[in-house]
This record gives structure tokens, C-alpha cells and sequence, in this order.
């Protein structure tokens, strides 16, 4: 299997929706905002299997200093595969010039964003408002 990576920021919704659903995540459950929320991120990079979408991280940032990987979610059929690992050295060498590139992660999720090369703020904690449409 070849997986190939792009940088793209035009989807179909099905292709999204697939995407979000795989990993149960609410958000696939609005496919129309999130093809405009990929319009709107600085940066999109994704991976593909032939025509099938299997992973994508994306980012914004200020344009300097600092950039925010919202999203990253590959098809759990495709985990241990490096894609996550590679989706993330992208975004790493897009903001390679940047002082700070930051992540928001769940427990589970902290062993494989150490692994890549985040460290753990011992002095600050996530926090979230969620909208009613989730």
C-alpha cells in the first residue's frame, strides 16, 4: 500500500464525513461546516489511499510565532501505519521558522504526541467551551 500526502483544502463532504465518522467524532456529523473549515485553515495536509482519505491534520497560526494543529485523525484501520507520525513531520517542517507549534490532547493521545516530539505543559491545562450543535 502507498499512501500519498497532500496539501489540499478542497473536499467532498462525504469524504470528510467518512473521515470524522471512522474516528466518532461529532463533528462528522456536520460535513457542510467542516468543508468550510478546511477552506479556512492555513494549513491542510492529507492522506490518501488511491481515492479513499485515510488521514489529515490541520492548522492555523498567527503568521510568526505559533501555530495550533487542530485537528489530526487517521482511520483507525490505518493506525501503526506512520501516517499520524508523517501527517505530523509535515505540519513540524511547515512551522519548522515558528517558536511554538501547539496541540491539544486527550490522555490517551499523550504518548504518541510526546513520541513526536511535544512536551507536556506542566504549568497549563486545556480548556474548552463547546457549542450547543455538538
Amino acid at each position: 500500500m502507498v499512501i500519498d500526502y497532500k496539501d489540499i483544502h478542497d473536499f467532498d463532504q462525504k469524504e470528510l464525513q467518512d473521515l470524522f465518522l471512522s474516528v466518532e467524532w461529532s463533528s462528522g456529523h456536520f460535513p457542510e461546516k467542516l468543508v468550510v473549515a478546511m477552506k479556512n485553515f492555513e494549513t491542510v495536509y492529507t492522506a490518501w489511499d488511491g481515492d479513499k482519505l485515510v488521514g489529515l491534520i490541520c492548522a492555523m497560526d498567527d503568521g510568526v510565532m505559533t501555530a495550533y494543529v487542530h485537528y489530526l485523525l487517521v482511520r483507525p484501520e490505518y493506525h501503526h501505519q506512520g501516517i499520524g507520525k508523517r501527517l505530523v513531520e509535515l505540519i513540524k517542517e511547515r512551522y519548522a521558522d515558528y517558536l511554538r507549534i501547539v496541540v491539544v490532547a486527550y490522555n490517551e493521545e499523550l504518548d504518541f504526541y510526546q513520541s513526536s516530539g511535544f512536551k507536556k505543559a506542566d504549568d497549563a491545562s486545556a480548556m474548552f467551551i463547546t457549542s450547543l450543535w455538538t
